[in-house]
C-alpha cells in the first residue's frame, strides 16, 4: 500500500521544529514507518541550495528564489519522496509546495500562477495528503524567532512581508479545507501538541487502520 505525505507549514516562529517529533511519534506509535525530511533540503543538492537560499550574505531576486526552491523540490520529490511513498513509507515533510505559494507567491508578491505552473511541471500529480498549518499572531512568532541566536536571510524580512505570508497560508487553507488543517499555535507547546494529535486522529485514523491491517 502506498504511503501518505503529511506536510507541516507556517511562518517562522510558529513552532514547526518543536512539534515535528510529536507528529512522527504519533504516526510510528500507530504502526507506520515514517521518513522525516524538510524543504528546501532533503537531498545533498537540496541542502546545498538551502544554504544558498538562506545565506544572509546572498542577494537573491524573487524569481530566482522561486526557481531555486523548485529546483530543490524536483530533486527531493524524485529521489526521496516518491520512492518512499511507493514503498509504503509515510513521509513527514517540514514545508512543501504551500510554502512557495505563501512565501514567493504572497510574501514576494509574485502571484499564484507562476507557482501553479512550476508545481504542475515539477510535481505532476504529487500533492500532500494532509497539511498541518500552524498559525500564530505576528507578535507570538516574532517573540519566538528572536530567541534564536542567528536569523537566516528570509527570517530577517519585515512585518509586512510576514503578514502577507501568513495571509497567503490562511487563504490556501480556505481554498483547500479538505487537506489543510489550521492549528492554533499561539498557546504553549503542550496545548499545541494535544491539538495536533487530535487532528491527526481525525484526519489519519482511517488511513492508519488501512496501513497496518493484516
Amino acid at each position: 500500500m502506498r504511503g501518505r505525505l503529511i506536510t507541516i507549514e507556517g511562518v517562522e516562529g510558529v513552532g514547526k521544529s518543536s512539534v515535528l517529533p510529536v507528529i512522527k511519534d504519533y504516526l510510528t506509535d500507530h504502526g507506520v514507518e515514517v521518513l522525516q525530511t524538510r524543504e528546501p533540503g532533503g537531498t545533498e543538492l537540496g541542502e546545498q541550495l538551502r544554504d544558498v537560499l538562506l545565506n544572509t550574505d546572498q542577494e537573491i531576486v524573487p524569481d530566482a528564489e522561486l526557481l531555486l526552491m523548485f529546483a530543490a523540490r524536483a530533486q527531493h520529490a524524485e529521489k526521496v519522496i516518491v520512492p518512499a511513498l511507493n514503498s509504503g513509507v509515510w513521509v513527514l515533510c517540514d514545508r512543501f509546495t504551500d510554502s512557495s505559494f505563501a512565501y514567493q507567491g504572497g510574501g514576494r508578491q509574485l502571484g499564484l500562477e507562476r507557482v501553479r505552473t512550476l508545481e504542475k511541471w515539477v510535481l505532476g500529480e504529487l500533492k500532500a495528503d494532509l497539511t498541518l498549518l500552524l498559525d500564530a499572531s505576528r507578535e507570538t512568532s516574532l517573540e519566538r524567532t528572536k530567541k534564536r541566536r542567528e536569523l537566516d536571510r528570509i527570517e530577517t524580512e519585515g512585518d509586512e512581508f510576514f503578514e502577507r505570508v501568513r495571509q497567503a497560508f490562511l487563504e490556501r487553507a480556505r481554498s483547500h479545507p479538505e487537506r489543510i488543517k489550521v492549528i492554533d499555535a499561539n498557546p504553549d507547546f503542550k496545548t499545541v501538541s494535544v491539538s495536533l494529535c487530535s487532528q491527526l486522529e481525525e484526519s489519519c485514523g482511517q488511513w492508519l487502520t488501512e496501513a497496518v491491517a493484516p
